[in-house]
């Protein structure tokens, strides 16, 4: 079940960190951070290769911001195409939670003891 769960996560990833970009420009561990409140646990592994992936992509453009604690940092935000890019998949994720529901609607969770009724 949990490899299951880990794939689901994965499918939505791109579009939450797209998100979190898109309220304003993110340093990956704030990104990482958001995405650990939201119990969307991802490593920088997994971060570091989608963030070069979007900024290939032109979603991403970054500036370089100091640090009062060591180097410059990398900030990232949207581009214009990743903010059209974002609006997209919001809308495809949308239709996509409707189809879902719509095939979920006669499925019951099962009870808290683990009998059903």
């Amino acid at each position: 079940m949990e490899n299951t769960r880990s794939q689901m996560r994965k499918g939505v990833l791109e579009l939450c960190i797209l998100a979190i970009i898109s309220e304003r420009p993110a340093y990956p561990s704030d990104i990482l951070e958001r995405l650990k409140a939201a119990d969307l646990l991802v490593v920088e592994g997994t971060l570091y290769p989608l963030l070069t992936r979007l900024k290939d992509a032109g979603y991403l453009s970054y500036t370089w911001q100091e640090s009062r604690s060591g180097p410059p940092r990398k900030y990232y935000a949207l581009s214009e195409s990743g903010h059209a890019f974002l609006a997209e998949l919001v809308t495809g994720w949308r239709g996509l939670i409707g189809s879902v529901e719509t095939c979920l609607q006669g499925v019951r969770p099962p009870e808290p003891d683990g009998s059903e009724s």
